[in-house]
């Protein structure tokens, strides 16, 4: 199975409004990539990346907030 990696190297990141500034919940996703929304964890910035399809990211965000 090939894999293709994501450069996120120059992605604008943004921290979840439901981060805090004590080390909590930190999560950031970045814009203006093509088709895809990258999500990681803004305490490990050089860690791992998951991508979620733009088409699930609007349905992803309301399974979380538990929107119908």
């Amino acid at each position: 199975m090939a894999t293709t990696r994501l450069d996120v190297s120059s992605a604008l990141w943004r921290k979840s409004s439901y981060s805090n500034g004590s080390g909590g919940d930190c999560v950031e996703v970045a814009d203006g990539i093509n088709g895809v929304v990258p999500v990681r964890d803004s305490k490990r910035p050089s860690g791992p990346v998951i991508t979620v399809t733009a088409a699930a990211w609007a349905p992803f965000l309301d399974g979380i907030k538990g929107t119908p």
